[in-house]
């Protein structure tokens, strides 16, 4: 018995893993690419869960998960436009200062907008209850946002690796001086990675709506978590974020069982650990800034 429920704490440590990924992955794109330290990346996944609570009440939960991302999308084209370009080229401790701003601002807005009373965000029906595997119970819905994290991975992946586009933005983080000799500006690209890491971040927002408590500071709590995860996973590299998200969240997730007053403090323990043994992260790359 004590072994099937560690290993439902590992599946859950998964999930975990997933909600962390969702956000980290656009927080690593958006810097490896722009240089730029966006502190202001759980803002979107804050508006995410708020503006899903909006489309939910009119269009459903399976509308929502199409129709938030894209909303935020488009604030995040705006966003780009009028407030990162501005900071590629100039000292990063500028771009820190003015996301922190903008993060303070946004929470405070949604406490204007929807309150700080924290709102309920209801679970689709057919995802309510248990899956019995055996002797395993795991939760429907939990195993659903698994697979959507997947899905959405997956279709990432294939961005960055098989096509024209993912191909500059790789060359880009790797040898942006190489791109800027074959006469390929790496800033127009910037607005698509933007858009992907503030829509995958909203993404986040819609799906652990209905496990967490929709709130105006969520998106300040998840950032540390997500910079844990990027910091692990290293710089530049796809599967590295990929792998240190599902790892920092099955260490919580086995932690729990065995040591609950340490789960938050082993993400930071296994981030030291990293560090002491790979500085650049576990698959970190040399990241150089493009002009």
């Amino acid at each position: 018995m004590e072994i099937v429920y560690l290993l439902e704490q590992v599946v859950n440590g998964l999930v975990l893993g997933g909600y962390y990924l969702l956000l980290a992955m656009g927080l690593s794109l958006i810097f490896s690419v722009g240089g730029i330290v966006n502190l202001a990346h759980g803002a979107f996944y804050a508006l995410g869960a708020y503006l899903s609570l909006e489309v939910i009440k009119h269009a459903g939960f399976g509308a929502s998960l199409f129709i938030t991302p894209v909303l935020v999308g488009l604030i995040g084209i705006a966003f780009e436009r009028f407030l990162l370009r501005r900071f590629y080229t100039a000292d990063p401790i500028l771009s820190l200062l003015v996301t922190f701003g903008l993060a303070m601002v946004a929470e405070q807005a949604l406490r204007m907008i929807w309150g700080s009373a924290p709102l309920p965000s209801s679970m689709p029906p057919q995802f309510k209850g248990n899956l019995m595997l055996g002797e395993f119970m795991f939760s429907k819905y939990r195993l659903f946002i698994l697979a959507v994290v997947i899905c959405v991975m997956a279709g990432i992946w294939l961005l960055l690796h098989k096509t024209s586009f993912g191909r500059v933005v790789r060359a880009g983080i790797q040898k942006p001086d190489m791109v800027a000799v074959l006469g390929i500006r790496l800033q127009p690209y910037m607005m698509t990675v933007v858009v992907l890491g503030v829509a995958s971040a909203a993404l986040g927002g819609v799906l652990f709506g209905p496990i967490a408590i929709v709130h105006p500071a969520m998106g300040t709590e998840i950032m540390t978590v997500a910079f844990v995860v990027v910091v692990i996973g290293g710089l530049g590299s796809f599967w590295g974020v990929v792998l240190a998200a599902f790892l920092v969240g099955v260490v919580r997730g086995v932690t729990t069982h065995f040591a609950p007053a340490a789960s938050e403090a082993s993400m930071y323990i296994l981030m030291f650990l990293v560090l002491m043994l790979r500085p650049r992260g576990l698959l970190g790359e040399r990241i150089e800034r493009f002009e």
